[in-house]
């Protein structure tokens, strides 16, 4: 490579080497290499990409590569690359004097900046535990709901009732790219926060608010623009991961109290850390993936404008139709979830003690917050729909995965459960197709497995949503 005059980048060689010559004027060669015997394929988001022929291999890549975009490394990396490459950090300029291009001193707008911010800048309450800013914070040492951000997906169940175990099925649904629509439309904060104590909340402003909402009663909320009486003990809480309801004050990101407002109560902030400096970060980011996801599962012939009874016939074994595109989707679907994830990227070892910076930290994608806000909006968008449903089907979910959720049915089908008129869904409720933020089938087991599979491992409230694709139950302590 030396010899022919290619460089390396700091990342040397490795897996996903990239290599380049340097530019000359708007000359550029850049070549990404992807090295499957160096395991650059994991499995768990490339299925068998890595065990594949040369040419079917080719055509897996190229296709990414052509919808989404060229991998950089795994695809959580690739998902975080591609926010950058969508809102590069700088632009061009001409110099008056000389007349030629430079680079911009101010950051491009809509972007994050090439500077990451300063990790002592950051709110306490928005980074994980062992960050160097936490260090010397004594109230921070030991951290609750009210000294830590903990906004993540569901994972919460509760036992059957009388009726429900009349019932014959349990059918799971599951969102399609849920934290992707989590994400459309989301305004995040491009800059620092500014701290402000006893502030008025404001929907529109991203921030961490710090607000007791424990006053918020699920057994009576609005519903639009109706107050709704619902058996609140069958809900899960919309501000808790495990659905259990506050007690106290807590940190939660602007979604999350948005929805409290929006449910018919009054919230009153003591303190908030808020981003006056904000836009729509993720757009074009959602935009790009939704597109690359539609295209592929059209070629393997699931549309966009299917009637419900003809999705769910199309979905029925379509990853038997072309696995190579397959494995594109599976791609697809872990760039998004772990674009995301890679926000808030934990120190990986080398060596990193509690209290030191990580390397991750050097980069201005490093943004605990924008993460904590679209896993936010995505639960609440979940409840959304679990609500409106409840209220017009008096139907309650059984249990909540991050983006499943299982109903007793008499049928085997979401058909059987779901509120369709003459072919028209419940409206603000869910809705089967493929598009990002509608549903689809997850699985079906009866309602015999349910209850056996939670008496023989004594666990009345074991998540079934977990289990309800195929029904396997092997280790109820890792879900595995």
């Amino acid at each position: 490579l030396t010899r022919a005059d290619w460089q390396l980048t700091k990342r040397g060689f490795g897996p996903w080497a990239r290599i380049y010559r340097p530019a000359k004027g708007s000359n550029r060669q850049c070549v990404q290499l992807c090295i499957p015997s160096w395991n650059a394929l994991d499995p768990r988001f490339w299925g068998t990409a890595g065990q594949l022929p040369p040419a079917e291999l080719a055509r897996v890549l190229g296709v990414y590569a052509s919808r989404v975009m060229t991998p950089r490394g795994s695809t959580a990396v690739t998902g975080l690359e591609l926010m950058t490459a969508l809102h590069p950090p700088t632009y061009a300029v001409r110099d008056e004097e000389t007349g030629a291009l430079r680079q911009a001193d101010e950051k491009a707008p809509g972007s994050l900046g090439k500077d990451p911010i300063d990790p002592m800048n950051f709110p306490p309450c928005e980074v994980p535990d062992g960050h160097p800013v936490l260090k010397d914070l004594p109230r921070f040492q030991v951290r609750g709901p009210a000294e830590k951000l903990f906004e993540e997906a569901y994972d919460w169940a509760r036992p059957m009732t009388d009726a429900e175990c009349t019932l014959r099925h349990l059918v799971g649904i599951d969102v399609n790219m849920a934290f992707g629509a989590g994400a459309n439309g989301l305004p995040v904060g491009l800059g620092e926060a500014t701290h402000v104590t006893n502030p008025v909340f404001d929907p529109k402003l991203p921030g961490s608010w710090l607000v007791d909402l424990s006053h918020v009663d699920l057994s009576k909320v609005k519903v639009g623009k109706e107050w709704v009486e619902l058996d609140g003990s069958l809900l899960p809480s919309p501000f808790t991961p495990k659905g259990d309801r506050p007690t106290g004050p807590a940190w939660y990101a602007t979604p999350t109290v948005s929805y409290a407002v929006e449910l018919g109560y009054d919230v009153t902030p003591t303190e908030a850390y808020v981003r006056h400096d904000n836009g729509r970060y993720l757009d074009s980011w959602y935009n790009r993936l939704r597109a690359a996801y539609l295209a592929t599962m059209a070629d393997l012939g699931v549309d966009a404008d299917l009637p419900p009874a003809d999705f769910l016939a199309a979905m029925d074994g379509y990853k038997a139709r072309d696995p190579e595109l397959t494995i594109v989707i599976t791609a697809i679907k872990a760039t998004v979830k772990g674009g995301i994830g890679k926000l808030r990227e934990r120190p990986r070892g080398e060596g990193w003690r509690p209290g030191e910076p990580w390397r991750a930290l050097s980069r201005p994608t490093w943004r605990p917050d924008i993460r904590a806000a679209v896993i936010s909006r995505t639960r609440i968008n979940l409840h959304r729909k679990i609500v409106k449903h409840a209220a017009f089907t008096g139907q309650y979910p059984i249990a909540v995965l991050s983006d499943c959720v299982v109903y007793a049915a008499n049928g085997p089908s979401p058909l059987d459960f779901l509120p369709y008129r003459e072919g028209k869904p419940l409206p603000g409720g869910f809705k089967l197709g493929i598009n990002p933020g509608l549903v689809k089938h997850e699985g079906t087991q009866s309602v015999l497995w349910g209850e056996e599979v939670r008496d023989k491992f004594n666990a009345p409230e074991l998540n079934l949503a977990r289990y309800i694709k195929d029904g396997t139950v092997t280790d109820v302590d890792n879900g595995e």
